[in-house]
């Protein structure tokens, strides 16, 4: 069987699981990889066929994404060039993990596609929301990558083809410990912004920063470093706890090794709010905004004993098992 694997990469969380997936998948199959999208810091470890412009964002450093930016960098005579020129007729399966090109030149030209992502698990009414949606971002969710089938990824199984995260070989891996200090990764804000509050609170604090690319450094009790695999996962193996955004696969690793959590759902990012309520339910604490009150929240979560250990199993083998089946009854039914 040949299939082609779209991998959204913007941002690394898309990559890091979808990494999962092909050492488990180029085993029981011919697999040419195409990622669309720029801004991201992971190694694949595979060949890639093709690499694209693609449909992504770009991070703001004030909270939020920068659509400004993102509009001026999108080429969408470019991406609908790239959709109708794909070969997608070459393939017996496309693969699409919230990778618009791929998942529209298959939908465009009748071939077997199936959607696997977290986004995917936002499609269903089971998945936890807010209470005020938001139609429009439900709307491209469902439209900006579609697929004949679904497999979603969710902190729990929320619904019948929902299962839980993709937990990567190095943080199961890993040497869990704790040193006492604390990992932050928030892309969306500005190093700087975030070390003047950070100093407040008296422990060791480890920023790392999607936009700060020298060499790391340390201000009293906080050190900076660019964003960098291994070192991330070893700061996070070893953390107390972890202050991020309110993602899927970092806090699904924070959640993994059971370190303590606190989430800051980027702004205006609906993806965010689904996952920030989904990890209420868990216990986690979620802060809206870097606010007037941030200083004493954070103070408040670094002297909690709460945490929520999450027993994730791998779920890679029935996850590929399951792609590969697709396949077999989808022929036998033409």
């Amino acid at each position: 069987m040949k299939i082609l694997f779209g991998i959204q990469g913007t941002g690394n969380g898309h990559i890091i699981h979808s990494r999962e997936i092909l050492k488990y998948l180029v085993k029981k199959a011919e697999v040419d990889v195409l990622i669309s999208g720029l801004h991201h810091e992971v190694n694949l470890g595979f060949d890639i066929k093709y690499k694209l412009r693609g449909l992504g964002f770009m991070f703001g450093k004030k909270g939020g994404i920068d659509y400004w930016k993102s509009i001026r960098s999108a080429n969408p005579f470019k991406l609908v060039s790239d959709i109708y020129s794909l070969p997608v007729h070459e393939y017996d399966l496309v693969l699409s993990d919230f990778e618009p090109i791929t998942a529209w030149a298959s939908k465009l030209k009748g071939i077997p596609h199936i959607s696997i992502s977290h986004q995917a698990s936002l499609l269903s009414s089971k998945a936890p929301r807010p209470d005020q949606q938001n139609r429009f971002q439900q709307f491209v969710m469902k439209w900006y990558a579609p697929g004949d089938s679904l497999i979603g990824l969710h902190f729990k199984e929320y619904d019948d083809f929902i299962t839980t995260p993709i937990i990567r070989e190095e943080i199961r891996d890993s040497e869990v410990k704790n040193d006492g200090h604390y990992t932050v990764y928030l892309p969306s804000y500005d190093e700087r912004y975030i070390i003047r509050i950070l100093k407040t609170i008296d422990v060791p604090w480890e920023i790392f920063s999607k936009h700060y690319k020298g060499e790391p450094f340390t201000e009293d009790n906080v050190t900076v470093c660019r964003v960098d695999n291994s070192s991330f996962v070893q700061s996070l193996s070893s953390c107390q706890g972890l202050l991020c955004n309110a993602g899927f696969d970092t806090p699904a690793e924070a959640l993994y090794l059971g370190k303590k959590l606190m989430v800051i759902p980027m702004k205006r990012q609906y993806e965010q709010e689904c996952n920030a309520e989904a990890l209420k339910g868990l216990g986690i604490p979620v802060v809206n905004e870097i606010g007037k009150d941030f200083s004493s929240r954070l103070s408040d979560w670094v002297n909690s004993s709460f945490l929520y250990h999450a027993d994730y199993k791998n779920n890679v083998p029935q996850i590929v098992d399951r792609i590969l089946n697709y396949k077999s009854n989808s022929d036998s039914l033409r």
